[in-house]
């Protein structure tokens, strides 16, 4: 190891061209190829941006040339040089510096490397838990830096976009009241306060409606959320939203603004000039059409519902389905007549896993349908079924009887299978619609109680206020999803800004006055002192970036991400803390988990 004593970088490894042949340079980096052929040696030095072609020539430098032998991959050097252009039969193209090379006159090794677990090249074989373990190698790899990199250019456009719109970015507190209302929160232990805890915010939410009740009209924080509640590949115990609340808004004005960032986010990214207004469907539309709150319209394959068509027929799951307020609807599969019978056996086990009671498949033919349920159905019932469901010969169409809500999440979920499966999706292309129209409430059988869709500050509909009582059920929301290609990137909506309202709404859900004098007073009391009307949106910052990168984990673009099951494989977070610790807390482990350490 040496240190640099003097040396100073002149250019990156990614910016060298024809241009410069002739001067002499100074490039710092990682080896990441080493080729010896005999009195020549070629080195591929790689830094964040890009690489360039070292050359080790033992006619030139012999020293230098020796200095070479010992290189191996990852080791940290410096070298300096001349650069050289290439003959035309040797420039790669596919590299920003593969018209030139630098002949090496000198060379300093920074730091030498052992083996790495993996190697540092994109589509690298690794399992991702080798790859989180090493994480700061992972991170070295181009296309894992190309994500951070579209991370932080995000990050910019997102500043400039919403301050030049005379938002201000304001911060809000970590440490904050446990209001739990969804997720269970991240709880933090007062060494002052002995018995106390702070929370970890899920979202800002009731600080970004104080800071309305406060005058800032327009505020926006690209802040970082924590919610303790089981992962999947697009969540993330920690996660970051682009935050943003107005004040004197309808739902227009929201959409009006956000379709505006996502024109510059679209440009940006995708090189596209995204066409306004978004589309929009209501909640109920999404779910009756394509069976989800988020659907993907890069491809068609809409579900068809036929209980009226089928009601009367001699089939007896359709029609005692019917007969019992349930529901039968289904997708067309085109060409998908050809499939085998293991294949369908694999669907059919595919919507029982699912929770379904079983699959209907039909194979549309010439002479009507290649199945044995035809005869169940009259020629008229199988004509209106084809039209309705717009099947032709060499069709397949797959059908379920269920209730409402159950049959249409199964289709949803099993046209977005087949669509990845025959490769229906045009993944150059991107769809953006909002949702609207969603219920304020649903019943939660566990709590035997009506529950929040959002969140318990939600504005209900004007119109609909007057069912709060007898119907809430059928009250609507003011709130809204951004939805891009089938995920869900933003949510929000118009707040109540009225302390009686904001009342009337904890009495529907069941929050007496203690409890929410407990949780949301200090909220409920600025409301007293002239709250404006205000609404707002959250983006999911980290999955619109996943989105933006065109990758399918969350993983993949962030730094230092937790494991489905939230751990930190490379620090080893969580972990245990001494006895010390435990007792200026204030807190004592139960027996058995203090046994289990």
């Amino acid at each position: 190891m040496e240190p640099l004593g003097g040396w100073k970088r002149t250019h990156t490894c990614g910016e060298l061209n024809r241009s410069h042949v002739n001067q002499l340079v100074t490039l710092m980096g990682w080896i990441h190829r080493r080729r010896d052929h005999g009195g020549l040696i070629f080195v591929d030095l790689r830094d964040r941006y890009g690489i360039t072609q070292i050359i080790f020539d033992s006619q030139i430098d012999s020293k230098t040339y020796e200095r070479a032998r010992q290189l191996r991959n990852e080791f940290v050097v410096a070298i300096k040089g001349y650069v050289r252009q290439r003959p035309a039969a040797m420039i790669n193209p596919n590299r920003s510096t593969g018209e030139i090379e630098i002949v090496t006159h000198e060379i300093k090794i920074l730091n030498e490397a052992i083996t790495t677990p993996f190697p540092i090249v994109d589509q690298v074989d690794a399992t991702e838990e080798n790859r989180l373990k090493y994480r700061y190698l992972d991170l070295r790899r181009p296309e894992m830096q190309a994500n951070l990199i579209l991370r932080h250019k995000l990050y910019q456009l997102a500043r400039n976009y919403f301050t030049k719109n005379s938002f201000v970015e304001i911060e809000t507190p970590y440490l904050m009241k446990s209001t739990p209302e969804g997720a269970r929160d991240y709880l933090v232990p007062s060494r002052n306060y002995k018995g106390r805890f702070y929370a970890l915010p899920q979202s800002p939410q009731t600080y970004k409606q104080l800071l309305m009740v406060a005058g800032f009209d327009r505020y926006f924080q690209i802040v970082r959320c924590f919610r303790d509640e089981d992962l999947r590949s697009d969540r993330q115990p920690e996660f970051t939203q682009i935050d943003i609340e107005m004040s004197f808004v309808e739902p227009e004005d929201i959409y009006a603004v956000m379709e505006g960032f996502m024109k510059e986010v679209f440009q940006e990214f995708f090189q596209e000039n995204l066409k306004t207004p978004i589309p929009r469907l209501t909640f109920a539309e999404a779910q009756q059409r394509f069976g989800s709150d988020k659907p993907d319209l890069r491809f068609g394959m809409e579900i068809a519902t036929v209980t009226e068509l089928v009601k009367k027929t001699e089939f007896k799951v359709f029609r005692q389905a019917a007969e019992n307020h349930q529901i039968i609807c289904g997708i067309c599969l085109k060409n998908g007549a050809g499939y085998s019978r293991k294949r369908m056996d694999e669907l059919n086990s595919y919507i029982l896993e699912t929770g379904g009671k079983g699959l209907v498949q039909i194979k549309v033919s010439e002479n009507g349908w290649d199945s044995s349920l035809s005869k169940f159905f009259s020629p008229t019932e199988i004509l209106a079924l084809n039209q309705a469901m717009q099947a032709s010969p060499g069709d397949l169409l797959l059908l379920v009887a269920d209730e409402s809500e159950k049959a249409y999440t199964l289709m949803g979920s099993l046209r977005l299978k087949l669509a990845r499966e025959e490769n229906l999706i045009d993944k150059d292309k991107h769809q953006l619609l909002w949702i609207v129209d969603f219920p304020l409430l649903e019943f939660s059988p566990e709590e035997n109680r009506y529950v929040s869709r959002h969140h318990p500050f939600t504005s209900p509909m004007d119109d609909d206020i007057p069912q709060l009582a007898e119907k809430p059920a059928e009250v609507r929301a003011k709130a809204y999803d951004l939805v891009l290609d089938g995920y869900e990137i933003a949510g929000g909506s118009i707040r109540i800004h009225s302390r009686e309202l904001q009342k009337e709404i904890f009495k529907v859900l069941q929050i007496d006055a203690q409890e929410a004098e407990q949780k949301f007073g200090f909220l409920m009391d600025a409301f007293q002192y002239g709250a404006p009307p205000h609404g707002g949106i959250a983006f999911g910052f980290d999955r619109l970036a996943m989105l933006l990168a065109g990758r399918t984990s969350l993983r993949d673009v962030i730094a230092f991400p937790k494991t489905t099951s939230a751990l930190s494989l490379m620090d080893n977070a969580p972990t245990t803390v001494s006895p010390v610790q435990l007792k200026e807390l204030g807190l004592i482990l139960e027996k058995s988990v203090a046994d289990q350490e």
